[in-house]
């Protein structure tokens, strides 16, 4: 008897002290500062010219309870939180109902998220299943409850929701799959939204519709069994197929997101502006984004692909501030969100030459400086030989010019100055512009076998296109708040870090790649597309058996662009035509209308009119080029000169 009596005083005792504590924290709650839902975690993007892009979080829009389909609302309150309007907060019931069939089970096999811990979650938190998050949800849930009225907590959450196919928020989902303000869906495209949040890259309709239908039948059997909706019209849904409208309105841009991205990235990386600024604070962000450039990129390459499984990384940068004008990390940014251009690392073939080239030119070598192609065996200091080969097997068999070498993309050429330098020159070269990946001291790395990253790339060749000036690559010029008090503002720093008569030279050599004049044992690399040029660019080309790359610029422009295939399937000749008339289109594109200019010889640079092909003086005027030295470096012909030299302008 004594111990029922002091089991019963001791659930009375328990049972107030509980009361007591939720009281306390329900009053804690209420004294705390409300949070300001609208301005919780919202991004307003601009682009160059200060026009909004994005709005709220990442990309949506808000829009007020009123005007959302009253089948939505319903839809998520049967599948996420029936008891939504009677709770305050925590659904205890279905707490306790959840941990038994987790016992039971030996598995968690229910959750018993509310709707107003989700949406907590969805603007404040990360989603790791640590005792510190779920501590932080509970206290800013009860702060949810205690300050804001059921409706107010629903619109919020519906405004919040990852949707898939890159839509945060039901203004954005309601147009980008169905052409339709939120007021207007109908029950069928209610529920398959109310579906989509339980794994949005899974049961979106333009992914999979048929899983989106088998979610979204989900959804309608729980409006059914909450009373939502009759028999009879649970059983005459989805007899027909739904029509997908599957893009944006406003921009129409499927590769756009793929920019935001990389806007975002930058953001979390930005140390005056902390992660908790970002999560509650509110930021007008004003990037570099040429929306007119980005629009060009993506029709330059939809126009030149017709692979339905090629993907593609581009970009396109100003090389006298660092600023990116356009980037695009896939095709499709609804088909696959991965972004290349910020995540993915590639072979980047014989692009990597450049580096090599400006290290020989450091070094005393000069455009003319001749190695003989023809196939050849080195033996290396460790013992072991390496035979490199060239495209097709295809050799001059004589001595040629590093610009020759430069123009044909001649792989022997290459790794004769690679180990006649000392495979350190190339590396150190890489480093000094700006490269991070590590590259390892291999006989074969002028040929591209490192994987890079495409900004990290750009970020090297950013070096050479500015004249030999270091400079970071950015997305976000300016951050203010929602008051307009600057938070951040890019500082324009440069580096001279390479030789600016060398990086001239160098500049001048890689022209070669679509210059006639090298017409011989074999075509320069680019000059299938020389007839779209109107501008004079510096280019090289690179190819592996599963990568193609050209990067190409001036001194109002740098584009560079990788295709390939995601599974790392072999390339045939036509992707390698894709990518150099897509980079063709964009660059020129780009720079239309556009006060273009070349780089200005530098004092201490002469040149010489010369065969481009030995590096010698000729009659033959279609092999003419001019050749660029330092002074005092250039050769000394002697002998009557029986060709006059022809204008520069001529020769470009």
């Amino acid at each position: 008897m004594k111990i029922l009596k002091f089991l019963i005083k001791s659930f009375i005792f328990l049972f107030i002290s509980m009361v007591v504590v939720i009281i306390g924290l329900y009053t804690y709650a209420y004294l705390s500062p409300k949070l300001d839902l609208k301005k919780s975690g919202s991004l307003y993007i601009y682009d160059q010219n200060n026009s909004l892009i994005y709005q709220g979080s990442s990309s949506n829009e808000w829009v007020d309870i009123e005007n959302i389909s009253p089948y939505l609302k319903e839809a998520i309150i049967s599948v996420e939180d029936k008891n939504f309007y009677n709770h305050h907060g925590f659904d205890y019931l279905r707490i306790a109902k959840a941990m038994y069939l987790n016992i039971k089970n030996k598995a968690i096999v229910q959750g018993a998220s509310t709707i107003s811990q989700q949406y907590i979650k969805n603007l404040y938190l990360d989603f790791n299943q640590t005792w510190k998050r779920k501590i932080e949800e509970a206290f800013l849930t009860l702060e949810l409850e205690v300050h804001y009225d059921k409706d107010e907590i629903l619109e919020g959450y519906l405004n919040t929701i990852n949707y898939g196919q890159g839509n945060l928020g039901i203004v954005n989902a309601s147009s980008y799959y169905f052409n339709k303000k939120a007021s207007d869906l109908s029950l069928e495209e209610a529920i398959m939204l109310a579906g989509i949040s339980k794994n949005p890259s899974k049961y979106n309709p333009v992914s999979s519709y048929d899983n989106c239908i088998k979610r979204a039948k989900i959804v309608a059997k729980s409006m059914l069994n909450n009373g939502y909706i009759d028999n009879d019209t649970y059983n005459n849904l989805f007899k027909e197929q739904i029509p997908i409208y599957g893009k944006t309105n406003e921009l129409n841009l499927q590769m756009l997101l793929y920019y935001q991205d990389a806007v975002l990235n930058e953001l979390n990386n930005i140390d005056v502006i902390s992660p908790s600024l970002i999560s509650s604070g509110g930021l007008k962000i004003y990037t570099t984004l040429d929306l007119d450039a980005q629009r060009k990129m993506e029709e330059s390459i939809l126009n030149n692909t017709t692979d339905s499984e090629i993907e593609v990384a581009s970009i396109i940068v100003d090389p006298a501030t660092g600023a990116v004008k356009a980037l695009t990390g896939g095709m499709d940014y609804a088909k696959s969100q991965f972004n290349r251009a910020l995540n993915s690392k590639r072979q980047v073939g014989s692009t990597m030459k450049t580096f090599l080239y400006y290290a020989a030119l450091e070094n005393n070598l000069t455009m003319s400086s001749t190695f003989a192609s023809k196939p050849t065996t080195f033996n290396l200091a460790s013992g072991k030989t390496y035979s490199p080969i060239n495209a097709s097997n295809v050799y001059a068999n004589k001595d040629i010019t590093m610009a020759a070498a430069v123009a044909f993309s001649d792989n022997i050429y290459a790794i004769k100055t690679h180990l006649f330098l000392g495979m350190d020159k190339m590396i150190e070269v890489a480093t000094r512009t700006g490269i991070k990946e590590k590259l390892n001291q291999v006989a074969s790395l002028p040929l591209g076998t490192s994987e890079i990253n495409i900004l990290d790339y750009a970020t090297g060749y950013t070096t050479f296109a500015s004249g030999g000036y270091k400079k970071d690559l950015y997305f976000i010029e300016k951050i203010e708040d929602l008051e307009g008090n600057i938070l951040y503002e890019k500082k324009q720093e440069k580096d001279l870090v390479l030789n600016p008569n060398y990086t001239y030279i160098l500049n001048e050599m890689l022209t070669s790649t679509s210059n006639s004049a090298f017409i011989d044992y074999t075509t320069p690399t680019a000059f299938s597309i020389a007839k779209k040029f109107t501008h004079k660019y510096a280019i090289k080309t690179g190819t592996t058996n599963t990568d193609y790359w050209i990067v190409g610029y001036n001194p109002n422009a740098l584009v560079m662009t990788w295709m390939g295939y995601d599974d790392n399937k072999s390339m045939n000749t036509e992707v390698r035509k894709s990518g150099r008339n897509a980079w063709a289109d964009m660059m020129e594109a780009y720079l239309e209308n556009k006060d273009v200019s070349w780089y200005e010889t530098p004092e201490n640079v002469v040149a010489l009119p010369l065969d481009a092909i030995s590096g010698t003086a000729t009659n033959n005027t279609s092999r003419i080029t001019l050749f660029y030295y330092l002074k005092g470096t250039e050769p000394n012909y002697t002998g009557e000169q029986t060709v006059l030299a022809p204008k520069k302008e001529d020769l470009d």
